[in-house]
Parts: C-alpha cells; sequence; structure tokens
C-alpha cells in the first residue's frame, strides 16, 4: 500500500463555500477536536478531586504543569509566565496529536505541513505583537545585541533579520518533517510483515526482523512524539523570551 495515502484529507461535510474554497470538516479537524476532548478529560477530570495524594492521572497532569512551567520560567524568566497558557496548550495539543496519530487507523494531525505553519505563525504573530506593544521601536534593538561593535552591525543586522523571519519555516518545517518521515517508515516496515507474511511458513519467518523493526521504530516515534512537542515548547519560550527582553 502507499505510504503517503494515510496522510490523504477526507471531507465528512461541507459547510459551504468562501470565494470559491470549500469549507469542510476533515478528517484532521476530528482528530484535533478528539485531541482536544482527551487534554481536557485528562487536565479537568484528573484534576477535579484535587487530591493530597494524587492518582495516577492527577499526577500526569500536575507533571506536565509543572514541566512547562519551570522550562518557561528557566527560558524566558518570571514575566514569561504570563505566556504559560499559550506554551501549554501548544505543548499537550502536539503531543496528544503526535501519540494518537500512532495509533493504527488513527490520523497524523502534524504530518500536514498547513498545521504546523499555523502554530508556528501562531507564535511569531504573538512575539511581534507582544514586542511592539511592550517596547514600541525598541522591540528593533532584537537585531542590534547589546555589546556588539557599531562597525559590525551592518553586517549582524541583516543576519539577525533574516534569522528572525526564517523563524515560521524553521519551527514548523521540524515538527513536520519528523512526524512525516516516521510514518512513512512505520508504514514501509509494516508494509514488508503483510507482504512476506502471505507467502506461507517462510514469509513469516522472513517477516521476523521487519517485525522486529516495526516494534523498534513504534518505540522510537513515541519517543520522537515527545522530543517534538518539547522542542516546539522551548523554541516557543525563547522566541516570547526576545519578545520580553529585546536586546539581550
Amino acid at each position: 500500500m502507499d505510504p503517503i495515502h494515510q496522510f490523504e484529507i477526507t471531507s465528512f461535510f461541507v459547510f459551504g463555500k468562501i470565494g470559491g474554497v470549500e469549507i469542510a470538516f476533515t478528517k484532521s479537524a476530528l482528530f484535533m477536536l478528539i485531541s482536544l476532548a482527551v487534554i481536557a478529560l485528562l487536565m479537568l477530570g484528573a484534576t477535579s478531586a484535587r487530591a493530597l495524594v494524587p492518582g495516577r492521572l492527577q499526577s500526569v497532569a500536575e507533571m506536565s504543569y509543572e514541566f512547562i512551567a519551570s522550562t518557561l520560567q528557566t527560558t524566558a524568566g518570571p514575566e514569561g509566565m504570563k505566556f504559560f497558557p499559550l506554551v501549554f496548550s501548544l505543548f499537550m495539543f502536539i503531543l496528544t496529536v503526535n501519540i494518537l496519530g500512532l495509533i493504527p487507523y488513527t490520523f497524523a494531525v502534524t504530518a500536514h505541513i498547513i498545521v504546523t505553519v499555523s502554530l508556528a505563525l501562531l507564535v511569531f504573530v504573538t512575539v511581534l505583537v507582544y514586542g511592539f506593544w511592550k517596547h514600541g521601536l525598541h522591540f528593533f534593538k532584537l537585531f542590534a545585541p547589546t555589546g556588539i561593535p557599531i562597525f559590525v552591525l551592518p553586517l549582524v543586522v541583516p543576519i539577525e533579520v533574516i534569522s528572525f523571519l526564517s523563524r515560521p519555516v524553521s519551527h514548523s518545517l521540524r515538527l513536520f518533517a519528523n512526524i512525516l518521515a516516521g510514518h512513512i517508515t512505520l508504514k514501509v516496515f509494516a508494509g514488508f510483515v503483510t507482504m512476506l507474511s502471505a507467502f506461507g511458513f517462510l514469509g513469516w519467518v522472513g517477516a521476523i526482523l521487519p517485525f522486529g523493526m516495526t516494534v523498534a521504530l513504534m518505540a522510537l516515534e513515541l519517543l520522537v512524539a515527545f522530543l517534538q512537542a518539547y522542542v516546539f515548547a522551548i523554541l516557543t519560550c525563547i522566541y516570547l523570551n526576545d519578545a520580553i527582553h529585546p536586546g539581550h
């Protein structure tokens, strides 16, 4: 089976058209809503009892909260905690859709560039808006770091501007490419298992290696699912720090 077929977006029903563009409820939207429901059940349901001795789900919810809070404070300082809802929501959403996408017959939302670009642009626009709102034109100090000799500025400033404008590209492509490549690799090895098993006993013997590789890749993809959510979150913290403390 074509390993790319799993990323095909199908529409369940169409709301209408705007300027010739079809507005529909798709498979991608369905799994994003499922992910939101899972997060809501975890964060609201697991913490509703507020037990002094937390259960497993409450421990997961509290550890997730503390993990992002400490990451944000370490990266952006105490002032960065005002962005905690944004960073925490991004981390939990990406982590959840990544893990759900590993379940057979589900859908890998973050394997679509439009989703990762939207999330990256959300961060980019937030940095711009807050940076100019908080610092005004002093936000441009971001492109001329403190301590840089004046005669070097004509070289440094264009590099910093290009680096800043390319952030949404690298921010989105890193997540998209890792999830896409991982799912394609899993599909290929799983396809080998199915194909070889059709040849009887010898086929089953030959399928042992690709099956073992598939299991190992699944474990690796679980790690990648967490790492990519973490990388996206910590880069968001770093970018927000630039909006809070430009030029430092």
